[in-house]
């Protein structure tokens, strides 16, 4: 068994959190590795800026943001570990039941499942974490079936249900219910999806995927076949600057609005930081 790592966490002004030392053990699973460790773990493995960033939240939803972005981590990956659209269909339909299931209190026996199912225990408005949590995964049937978006505004859309949903669910773990949260929820789930795919790009090419808009190789004069063979020079840069673009649209709209909210709802708003750096 791999030795326990503690990470200290400073405290500071921001949000003014409650921070205690957190333990983690290895995203490996095994009876000795509690689920919120686990889950936890799993973020710090496979999502390390947002690892940082959900350590910067309140004490009280920290557990459930790193249960719901385990969660998100754990449908991503179906697409990442298979090849056959049939057995990737298969594994969604099996989180979308796994869903319904951590609602009715049936548990079943996987981590990030038994997190999810505890930390949503206290909440209200469990309808509206089902809704969103359905959302991170319907928002991964397409993809598997079709290797590339047609528009700007399919990468928008993409990334408003598989982002965002993530951070509802952390407004609503703290207790926040507020149109201009929401909004701005929504436009920086955008901003992060956008600069999510466009990052993958080295990754998903090897896979022979494509994840920029058609429309746009085509106004560059750049086809798929050419990105994917590395040959994409500056016309793959004009297409990357243009999506780039579009998610500092995003970005700049989500900051204008932390004038419309108190401080504390700015606490889930740190991977903003991301999407800038």
């Amino acid at each position: 068994m791999s030795s326990i790592s503690f990470i200290p966490i400073l405290k500071r002004n921001i949000c003014r959190p409650k921070f205690s030392p957190i333990v983690l053990f290895r995203s490996k699973y095994d009876q000795n590795t509690a689920p919120a460790e686990y889950c936890a773990g799993l973020v710090r493995k496979s999502d390390y800026e947002n690892f940082i960033c959900t350590l910067l939240l309140n004490s009280g939803i920290r557990s459930l943001a790193f249960a719901v972005r385990a969660f998100n981590i754990e449908v991503a990956r179906v697409q990442d570990n298979v090849s056959d659209m049939k057995i990737g269909r298969m594994r969604l339909q099996f989180w979308l039941e796994t869903i319904d299931s951590v609602f009715k209190d049936e548990v079943r026996d996987h981590p990030v499942v038994q997190e999810l199912h505890r930390t949503l225990q206290h909440h209200k408005s469990k309808e509206l974490f089902k809704k969103n949590l359905r959302s991170l995964v319907t928002s991964r049937i397409e993809p598997i079936t079709s290797s590339s978006f047609k528009t700007l505004e399919d990468m928008e859309r993409y990334s408003e249900s598989s982002v965002s949903p993530v951070h509802y669910m952390i407004l609503q773990g703290a207790g926040i219910s507020n149109v201009h949260a929401d909004h701005a929820a929504s436009h920086l789930g955008k901003a992060q999806g956008l600069m999510n795919l466009v990052r993958s790009l080295p990754h998903s090419t090897k896979a022979r995927v494509v994840p920029l808009p058609q429309e746009l190789l085509i106004k560059h004069g750049l086809s798929q076949e050419k990105v994917i063979r590395g040959q994409g020079g500056d016309n793959l840069r004009e297409v990357v600057f243009d999506v780039a673009s579009r998610a500092k649209q995003h970005l700049e709209k989500a900051r204008s609005m932390k004038k419309k909210m108190p401080y504390l709802r700015i606490c889930g708003y740190f991977p903003a930081s991301i999407c800038s750096g």
